[in-house]
């Protein structure tokens, strides 16, 4: 059999940026050459898509994250243009060296047979690249747009879950305008939730602009925080005594859970230095809680990605309040992060798969959801 030619896009025009260039080296590293021809492409920082002259190394994020800055956050590298057609047959990507003989630019086509976007936050994990492959009819790993959309923004996400009955801490969400319009019904309306509250972008990841809220004086600030980042911001409720535990979830319509692990932050919640510049925090696979609660964290983790209809892969968040022993539902992400500090494939690795194996199955997954969708009608006539 022909190998498939399976092209990794990582970077992306986001906060996220360097840990979507760990990801993206991971699973680079560990996809097998003699399954499968592999590209690597890369989206800057300002949009554009690149064939990189060098494939980034298989590094930790705090290493990506410690190196772009010390470069100022420059490229790393700098290879051809690629664009990619939005719209089916012939070449998926068509990419632009510098100039031919002439002087023109020269074209050249590449045919993808699978796409793994392994982008994070806004304008990558959001359903804007999805889009675009599905114009491109191309196979891809991950849930689709709507999925994709709505995993990505917290609002229309606990709107989802509220609506199947799932169990979520209680909310508010307010946009730009309403902060500069009427400053003090946001306040009110947030501080009505009782403190601590959780301050977030609502579409954003990494725990990039969260902020912990324990007193009125500082919820101005980190309001102010979230939409350096957002348009939207969402303010939670925080869980008493919260122990942050993760779950796995893989496959398209009949997925299934790994088991599920805790996480022990080494600051005070588990924020974006917590999860990749700070060496204190740990992790614990499976989770030291009951047959009864594990169940139920695996019940509730298929339950929330179904109820985005999301496909191939999504790590579910919860929390579970150590006085109470309540569990709620914190949020799904469709594109969890794939570093070397990843719980996606810490938690299937627990559970029985490993990375290569991980990524082989991520990418079947994605082919048989495309084929599935080549049969459906595209015309009433």
């Amino acid at each position: 059999m022909a190998k498939l030619r399976v092209g990794v896009i990582y970077g992306g025009r986001s906060g996220e940026h360097e840990v979507s260039l760990a990801s993206g080296a991971s699973i680079l590293k560990n996809l097998d050459p003699g399954k499968y021809d592999i590209v690597a492409v890369k989206i800057e920082k300002d949009g554009r898509w690149t064939l990189p002259d060098r494939a980034p190394t298989a590094i930790s994020a705090a290493e990506v994250i410690e190196g772009a800055r010390a470069a100022a956050a420059k490229p790393i590298g700098d290879g051809r243009e690629a664009l990619m057609p939005a719209h089916p047959g012939g070449d998926t990507l068509i990419t632009i060296d510098r100039q031919d003989r002439s002087g023109r630019p020269a074209l050249a086509g590449l045919a993808l047979d699978v796409v793994f976007p392994v982008l994070h936050g806004p304008h990558g994990e959001d359903g804007t690249v999805q889009g675009l492959l599905e114009l491109a009819n191309v196979a891809y790993v991950g849930p689709g747009v709507m999925a994709s959309a709505v995993g990505m923004d917290k609002v229309t996400m606990k709107v989802l879950f509220e609506a199947r009955g799932l169990p979520v801490a209680p909310w508010y969400d307010f946009v730009a305008a309403d902060w500069r319009i009427r400053r003090s019904d946001v306040l009110e309306r947030a501080l009505a939730l009782g403190l601590p509250v959780f301050v977030k972008p609502a579409n954003l990841g990494s725990s990039v602009g969260i902020s912990k809220v324990k007193s009125a004086e500082t919820l101005p600030a980190a309001i102010d925080e979230a939409l350096a980042f957002d348009r939207k911001v969402i303010v939670e409720a925080g869980v008493p005594d919260a122990r942050e535990i993760e779950c796995a979830v893989l496959g398209n319509d009949e997925p299934r859970a790994s088991v599920a692990g805790e996480i022990f932050p080494g600051r005070e919640f588990y924020d974006y230095e917590a999860k990749y510049l700070d060496d204190s925090s740990r992790t614990e696979i499976p989770a030291n809680v009951t047959p009864q609660q594990m169940a139920e964290v695996q019940r509730l983790a298929i339950a929330a990605f179904k109820a985005i209809d999301a496909c191939g892969m999504s790590r579910v968040d919860f929390l579970l309040s150590r006085s109470t022993g309540a569990l709620v539902l914190n949020e799904i992400n469709t594109i969890p992060g794939f570093t070397t500090i990843s719980m996606f494939a810490k938690l299937w690795e627990a559970s029985g798969l490993t990375y290569p194996a991980l990524v082989d199955r991520l990418i079947d997954l994605a082919v048989e959801r495309h084929q599935e969708k080549q049969h459906l009608r595209t015309s009433a006539l």
